[in-house]
């Protein structure tokens, strides 16, 4: 049969909608889904004009090209995809500050903010020019594949140090209260020789001369994160009016800081997410929980800390408890 020119096209566009064409169809698709909120954002007042924030990596179905960074209502700062970490200067002495990030694509979609964090600056000392002393060698300790600890000696200035600054290399990687004589460095590679400095600020933004240098190699291989994990962790069962409750009780992990948010996890699932209110304990730490009413049931219990630089740390040894009748 001999088609007419007006069937013939119709043919072809139907068969374009059928098998979608080069000139229509999905490789023309636009990215419409927008990336995830930055999780594990911490904030630290660095003077008294300035704070340091820095957040975990968002995931996007694409890729995830740049964040912003919000105080309050207002966009501050924006930064490359690849940077998870930002100074914010020119804020006001002895003021209190809200941030949040949000990550962006390439499309320019822009995800939902992070969770927003408050900060206040100290108050700023009067003509002050003087910068703090050098900070006391720092020393470390290395925890696994991923991670080391680092201590070092306190800085002195005459109106107060407001914070310490950690250096891999020449890259500032972290920021710590003027308080805080250790950190843990988290997300190093493994069989890695790194060096690490110290800087110490005062309200007034001087800056101290860098410690001497510490040089540490991250162990070999993969490691379950122990070295970040709290440790000594101990559970029992309880019986109270008729319902069970485990018991807990650990040691928190060495940070620079305290720990005041944790994960546990019950017959391997997140249970429940734990914040200490007010000031977290730093030696000792317990928590109690509800398992139900019945007898002779048997749970796997764990936890893990969220670390100062946003990420968790590596899981407590588990442990198994049952449920029984004894009071």
């Amino acid at each position: 049969m001999r088609r007419t020119p007006h069937l013939s096209a119709l043919l072809a566009v139907t068969a374009c909608t059928l098998t979608a064409c080069a000139w229509g169809g999905d490789q023309d698709a636009k990215d419409v889904r927008p990336p995830t909120a930055p999780r594990g954002i911490t904030v630290q007042a660095g003077s008294a004009t300035t704070a340091h924030v820095m957040w975990n990596q968002a995931t996007d179905d694409t890729e995830v090209t740049g964040y912003d960074v919000y105080r309050g209502a207002t966009r501050v700062e924006r930064v490359p995809g690849g940077k998870h970490m930002v100074d914010v200067v020119g804020l006001k002495p002895s003021t209190t500050y809200t941030f949040t990030v949000r990550a962006r694509d390439a499309e320019g979609n822009v995800g939902p903010a992070g969770k927003k964090l408050t900060v206040t600056t100290p108050a700023a000392a009067a003509a002050d020019r003087e910068p703090p002393s050098r900070p006391g060698s720092p020393r470390g300790a290395v925890e696994g594949s991923r991670a080391v600890t680092l201590f070092w000696g306190a800085s002195k200035d005459d109106q107060g140090v407001a914070s310490y600054e950690i250096y891999q290399g020449t890259s500032k990687i972290h920021s710590v209260g003027g308080s805080e004589r250790q950190t843990l460095v988290t997300g190093l590679r493994p069989g890695t020789d790194y060096r690490f400095t110290v800087k110490a600020l005062d309200a007034a933004d001087n800056a101290s001369p860098a410690s001497r240098a510490v040089r540490l190699t991250t162990a070999a291989g993969q490691d379950d994160g122990r070295g970040t994990a709290p440790t000594g962790f101990r559970a029992k069962t309880r019986l109270a009016d008729g319902a069970y409750y485990i018991d807990l009780a650990w040691t928190p992990p060495r940070t620079g800081g305290a720990v005041a948010e944790y994960e546990i996890h019950l017959d391997g699932k997140n249970a429940t997410s734990l914040v200490f209110g007010g000031t977290a304990p730093r030696s000792k730490a317990t928590h109690s929980f509800y398992v139900g009413r019945k007898a002779g049931d048997t749970h796997r219990v764990k936890l893990r800390a969220k670390l100062p630089d946003g990420t968790w740390g590596g899981y407590s040894p588990e442990r198994t408890v049952t449920t029984d009748r004894r009071p």
